[in-house]
């Protein structure tokens, strides 16, 4: 795996993390306003909690997976393993970019389709 690859799956993973505790611990503040472009009144609500906690969950999952394969996956399985995460990625960024907000395709899809390209050429 080349450098550049190595770099944006970190980034990936990063990303992933960051989203996670905007969405489970700080869906009300005012980045997580921007970040999402849902209107103070609809976070306040205790189903918008529960749903955006649910989602961040999944984003700590992805991460928590990018970095297993990474550091614990046997070398012959990590190319593999980052394929599959990155591409849980890409595939969440396309469909949450169709359906909730275009914008997603280039905050959470691009450094994900970068990432995946790199591993795929490099």
């Amino acid at each position: 795996m080349s450098t550049l690859s190595y770099i944006l799956v970190i980034l990936v993973a990063i990303e992933a993390f960051f989203i996670m505790l905007l969405e489970m611990f700080a869906v009300q503040s005012k980045m997580a306003q921007n970040a999402f472009g849902l209107s103070p009144e609809y976070l306040s609500q205790k189903e918008a909690k529960i749903s955006m906690a649910n989602q961040g969950l999944y984003n700590g999952f992805i991460g928590v997976g990018i970095f297993l394969v990474l550091f614990v996956f046997p070398s012959n399985a990590v190319f593999s393993g980052l394929l599959l995460f990155i591409g849980f990625v890409v595939v969440a960024a396309i469909y949450g970019a169709l359906t909730a907000n275009p914008k997603i395709i280039l905050s959470q899809g691009l450094p994900a389709i970068l990432a995946l390209l790199a591993l795929l050429f490099t």
